[in-house]
């Protein structure tokens, strides 16, 4: 296998040239670039060959408790010992409250080195994020400084076996006992339910803490610390991800505290979902930058046939190949390039319609830009990119998993054509949004004036569910098609600009 190689400038270009990060208050792309590098070589030295043996190994349930590959723990530790596990958290607890735009490029070269130690890893930007929003000040101080440090990691425990993404079907009991409360229930899909990599693990758990209450008005967010009332009854077995402990858990008369107000934990829980999404892209981009820059070394170096004059072809010298290659840079660069330019306007916190729009646009980009790079990488590669030894085909499955978890593609796109057509939903902001980037009667402007037509359509129908699939697909080819126009426009800037060929 080929050598993992962290994608630094192709970030930097991206958050730069494209993004326009310098937008941002305080943001200075020298500062990014050190840290960035810095992270680079931790992934390329330390992270990246755990990949292939995690892969082998797997996950582990001994005696009721996960262990998970061996050469995990030495790479944890080398992880946290460096403070990146407290990368956004606030200084006043420890971390180094860096830019979600360099927690994102740490975010993508940690998924592409090693997407299952990443999703052990990754959902604390997430908890600490809900913690500052909801917490108290003792929840706080308890547990965002074991988070930043590396003493703890989190969950997400929402789904049940009767309730994936219908979360108002969600039945885990929460009942009050004195100051505190009790969990009874069972959580299924849980990432990292349990490891062996730090001393605690926080449990954000969505359990129902009005019996009286149907929907999600009765849904409460809860702090379970591990104990022996909370327990794995078994890992799941997986396509892929095989080192990341999936894990189905029991929760019988579990202590837990409240987070937030009590009937408002799917609002909590959106501020852990919402950066989990992103997070998602970006695991799907990882995941692309990886499977083209496999594809293009092994293309490179492969002799494949003779020119007329007799002297040695290359792979990626052959039309069809060149085209494959190209389209993977491509669905790595464009989606990377909406992550980033929804993360500005994130940081920007100008227009929230528009964020929330562009938020499962993202997920849906980068997660089926993960996944068909990988699958060109395959066909590129030919037999040997079918074998295991190679890397790609554990990057199509790993990469699988993107178009499913944090809510399912098709449900991302309902919701864009159910709450994106709303006043406050971010369609029109996202029409504006796509016409600043717009040319009189070029390509991006003509397919602008179809969109549009599709979503006064989408508003009249009497079912949009129908007409979901065609509006997120033309919202999509906008988002590439802005995203290609602005990487022409600044190839001068670009890291190695022949990849990016018609």
């Amino acid at each position: 296998m080929s050598d993992f190689h962290a994608p630094v400038d192709d970030i930097l270009y991206s958050l730069d040239h494209i993004a326009d990060a310098a937008r941002i208050p305080d943001w200075d792309i020298d500062t990014a670039k050190e840290i960035l590098s810095h992270f680079a070589q931790l992934a390329e030295g330390v992270i990246a060959p755990t990949n292939a043996d995690g892969d082998t190994q797997g996950s582990q349930l001994i005696n009721g408790r996960v262990r998970l590959p061996d050469r995990f723990k030495d790479a944890f530790a080398q992880l946290a010992d460096g403070g990146w596990q407290g990368a956004s958290v606030p200084e006043e607890y420890g971390g180094m409250a860096l830019s979600p735009l360099i927690t994102s490029g740490i975010s993508e070269i940690f998924s592409g080195a090693n997407h299952s130690l990443q999703m052990v890893c990754n959902l604390v930007p997430g908890a600490a994020k809900t913690l500052m929003s909801y917490g108290t000040d003792a929840q706080k101080s308890e547990w965002l400084p074991k988070l930043a440090d590396g003493r703890a990691l989190s969950t997400m425990c929402l789904t049940e076996p009767q309730a994936g993404s219908d979360l108002a079907a969600i039945q885990c009991r929460a009942e009050p006992l004195g100051d505190d409360w009790i969990l009874n229930g069972e959580k299924i899909f849980i990432s990292g339910g349990d490891q062996n990599l730090t001393e605690t693990i926080l449990h954000l758990v969505l359990a129902r803490s009005e019996q009286s209450s149907s929907g999600v008005k009765g849904l409460s967010l809860f702090i379970c610390k591990p104990q022996l009332s909370v327990s794995v009854s078994r890992l799941e077995r997986k396509l892929g991800l095989h080192a990341s402990p999936t894990c189905h858990m029991l929760f019988e008369n579990a202590k837990a505290e409240l987070v937030g107000e009590l009937g408002q934990g799917l609002a909590a829980m959106f501020t852990l979902m919402n950066h989990a999404r992103i997070d998602v892209a970006l695991q799907g981009v990882g995941h692309a930058a990886r499977a083209a820059d496999l594809a293009q070394r092994y293309a490179d170096d492969r002799i494949q046939g003779r020119k007329a004059d007799g002297t040695k072809t290359r792979l990626s010298d052959h039309a069809d190949v060149m085209r494959m290659l190209s389209r993977q840079h491509w669905l790595a660069a464009t989606a990377r390039a909406a992550c980033h330019m929804t993360l500005a306007e994130m940081e920007l916190s100008q227009r929230p319609a528009l964020i929330e729009f562009l938020t499962p646009l993202c997920k849906i980009m980068g997660s089926e830009a993960g996944i068909e790079a990988a699958d060109l990488g395959i066909q590129i590669m030919g037999g040997y990119g079918y074998l295991t030894e190679y890397g790609m085909e554990q990057i199509w499955r790993d990469a699988r998993i993107t178009a499913i978890y944090e809510g399912a593609n098709g449900i991302h796109r309902r919701a864009l054509a159910r709450r994106g057509i709303r006043p406050e939903g971010g369609a029109d902001e996202f029409a504006q949004f796509i016409h600043s980037f717009a040319t009189e009667h070029d390509e991006l402007s003509k397919r602008l004036v179809d969109w549009e037509r599709q979503k006064e359509a989408l508003k009249a129908a009497e079912n949009p569910d129908e007409r979901a699939f065609e509006f997120s697909e033309t919202a999509i080819e906008l988002m590439t098609l802005a995203a290609r126009k602005k990487i022409r426009a600044t190839l001068e800037q670009c890291p190695n600009p022949r990849r990016f060929t018609e």
